[in-house]
C-alpha cells in the first residue's frame, strides 16, 4: 500500500517497540496485541463485548507484527464485519483502536482511539471492503417476511404504485380494476409458539386460496393482505377464506381459541399517497 506523506507509519519499528519479543508472529504477541486492541476498541464505545472477536482479527495482528502491508488483512476484517451487521462507524471506531495501540509503545497505558489519526490508506481500505459486502446485502436481499414467505409491506406499497401508474395510463381509477383484502387474526388468546403457528397457518391459506399471482403481503403480527383484481367471485372467495382458516384452526389443538379472521375488503382510495396511508392504518388498527 502506498502511503502518503502523512501516513509513514513504520509498522516494524511499532511492533518492536510495543512488543518486543524474539518472535512477532508467536502465539503471545498476537495475544498481546489483540487484548490491548480489544481493550482500546471497547473502551472507544464497541457495544457488543461478545461479538468483537473474530478469525480475522488474528490475521490482522500477525499481519502488524510482522510489519506487513495491512491492506489485505484489512479488507477481509472490513467484509467480516458488515457480514456479522456490524455498522460502518463502529467498524472503523474500531480501526481507530488498532491504530491508536499500534503508535502507542506503552502496553501498560490504554490506548485512546483517534478516528481523525488513523491513515486514510486503511480508512479507505476497510470501508470499501465493508460497504462492497453491504451493496451486495441490499442487491440480494430478500423482500419476504422470514417467518411466512409473504412479501413485505415495503413491497406491497411498491405493487401499489405500479398499479397507480398503470391506472393513470388507462386512465381509469386504480380502484376500478384492483382490491385489497385484510385478513386478521385475533391472538390475545394464544402467546409463545402459538402465536406463530397461528401467524404461519394464515399465511398458507391465504397462499392456497390466491394462486392466481396476487399478491400477499404481511402487514404486522397479526394482519395479512391481498391486492388482487376485482371479479364476481369475491364473495365466495371471502367466505371461503373465513370457512378454511377456521377449519385448519380447529383441527390444531394449540390453536383451537383462535377464532376465524376477520377478512375485509378496501377499496383503493384515489390517489396513492392515500393508499400508503391506508396501509399505515391498517397496520397499526385506526382503520
Amino acid at each position: 500500500m502506498t502511503r502518503g506523506p502523512n501516513e509513514r507509519t513504520n509498522w516494524v519499528e511499532l511492533r518492536e517497540a510495543a512488543f518486543p519479543v524474539d518472535d512477532p508472529g508467536s502465539g503471545y504477541a498476537v495475544r498481546a496485541l489483540r487484548a490491548r486492541w480489544r481493550t482500546a476498541s471497547l473502551a472507544a464505545g464497541w457495544s457488543f463485548p461478545g461479538d468483537w472477536a473474530l478469525p480475522e482479527i488474528d490475521a490482522v495482528c500477525s499481519t502488524a507484527l510482522s510489519g506487513g502491508d495491512l491492506t489485505g488483512a484489512l479488507t477481509a476484517l472490513g467484509r467480516a464485519r458488515a457480514d456479522a451487521g456490524i455498522g460502518l462507524g463502529e467498524t472503523l471506531a474500531d480501526l481507530a483502536a488498532l491504530h491508536a495501540v499500534l503508535v502507542n509503545p506503552e502496553s501498560d497505558e490504554l490506548a485512546i482511539a483517534d478516528p481523525d489519526a488513523t491513515p486514510s490508506g486503511l480508512l479507505r481500505s476497510m470501508a470499501l471492503a465493508w460497504a462492497d459486502v453491504t451493496v451486495g446485502k441490499i442487491a440480494v436481499s430478500d423482500v419476504s417476511d422470514s417467518l411466512t414467505g409473504l412479501v413485505t409491506p415495503a413491497y406491497l406499497r411498491t405493487r401499489l404504485a405500479e398499479v397507480y401508474r398503470e391506472a393513470e395510463f388507462c386512465g381509469r381509477a386504480a380502484g376500478q380494476r384492483y382490491v385489497l383484502l385484510t385478513a386478521g387474526l385475533d391472538l390475545s388468546a394464544v402467546n409463545g409458539w402459538s402465536k406463530l403457528a397461528a401467524k404461519v397457518l394464515l399465511a398458507d391459506v391465504l397462499r392456497s386460496v390466491f394462486r392466481g399471482g396476487e399478491t400477499i403481503a404481511t402487514l404486522g403480527p397479526s394482519l395479512d393482505a391481498v391486492l388482487f383484481c376485482k371479479h364476481e367471485r369475491m364473495a365466495a372467495l371471502v367466505a371461503g377464506l373465513r370457512w378454511m382458516c377456521a377449519e385448519k384452526l380447529a383441527a390444531d389443538p394449540h390453536l383451537a381459541d383462535v377464532h376465524a379472521p376477520n377478512v375485509r375488503l378496501h377499496p383503493l382510495p384515489a390517489t396513492y399517497p392515500e393508499a400508503c396511508r391506508l396501509l399505515t392504518d391498517l397496520a397499526s388498527g385506526i382503520a
